[in-house]
């Protein structure tokens, strides 16, 4: 992939670098590796999504909502970006594009079924696709204990793994530690910071 620094990413406005894979790749983990990592910087930002599922039913932090107050919420235009999966809804708030017009690099986690979204709602869009060999999906899928074996085998099998389209994409292999996959992930996002503005 062609990286661009943050002052040529940028030009005056953050980028929204929206993080996509398949199930078991590990992208709330990556994402929480580079959300500590980069804690104390200001001009990052790790958007918290909005979805239809209890805020304390575990996995990534998130405001849960109730369908009916998110599709209310939807409707008054409180959304930059929504979509559907998995018998879900989510929405990525719209104050994001007054955080983009602001300058800030914000970090989503995201959906390859809902990247034409992305792009339509944001200029400066980043792809971090996050994959995994087709054997460690399985591994980490298994362990959940969703589903059967059977299953996670035929949903591999109509996996795609990569990113099709007109997007700038980097893509990351979380096979191996987290801490190798994050320290790429951090290396990605501190390429596209734009520089602090001197008065």
């Amino acid at each position: 992939m062609e990286q661009r620094s943050g002052d040529e990413a940028a030009r005056g406005r953050g980028t929204m670098a929206v993080v996509v894979g398949p199930s078991g790749a590990g992208k709330d983990t990556l994402i929480g590796f580079a959300a500590s990592h980069f804690h104390a910087e200001p001009r990052i930002r790790f958007v918290r999504r909005c979805i239809t599922r209890d805020a304390a039913a575990g996995g990534e932090d998130h405001e849960g909502m109730t369908p009916e107050a998110f599709e209310a919420l939807e409707q008054a235009g409180g959304f930059a970006v929504s979509w559907s999966a998995h018998g879900l809804n989510y929405g990525i708030p719209h104050r994001t594009k007054d955080e983009i017009a602001a300058g800030l690099l914000l970090v989503a986690n995201g959906s390859r079924s809902a990247l034409p979204l992305f792009k339509a709602a944001y200029d400066n869009l980043l792809v971090i696709n996050i994959t995994a060999r087709a054997e460690i999906l399985a591994e980490r899928l298994m362990a959940r204990g969703r589903e059967t074996r059977d299953d996670i085998l035929a949903r591999l099998q109509r996996a795609q793994l990569s990113v099709t389209g007109d997007y700038r994409v980097a893509t990351i292999d979380n096979s191996d530690s987290v801490d190798k996959a994050g320290a790429e992930l951090v290396k990605i996002l501190r390429e596209n910071l734009i520089a602090p503005r001197i008065d």
